[in-house]
């Protein structure tokens, strides 16, 4: 499910953004990286709600701002294939 929309999306149609045991927030390409995860639709809208501070509240730390370019930049490659 999209944490900012609340749709439900297969999981190969979202992206995750894990936060690690030691705090270290990365996008999970695989989808098996060991952590707390949110997942992201590639809605434009999703991602902007979710860079206002949701991903954020969700994960329960500061997500940096390079996060949500990697969310863009990923989602603009799929679009690509």
């Amino acid at each position: 499910m999209c944490v900012s929309c609340r749709q439900m999306f297969d999981r190969r149609e979202l992206l995750r953004v894990v936060k690690s045991p030691d705090g270290v927030v990365s996008v999970d390409v695989t989808g098996k990286k060991n952590g707390r995860g949110a997942y992201i639709c590639s809605n434009p809208k999703c991602i902007d709600k979710s860079a206002k501070g949701l991903l954020g509240k969700h994960l329960g730390c500061e997500i940096p701002p390079q996060i949500y370019e990697e969310i863009r930049s990923a989602y603009g490659d799929k679009k690509q294939s």
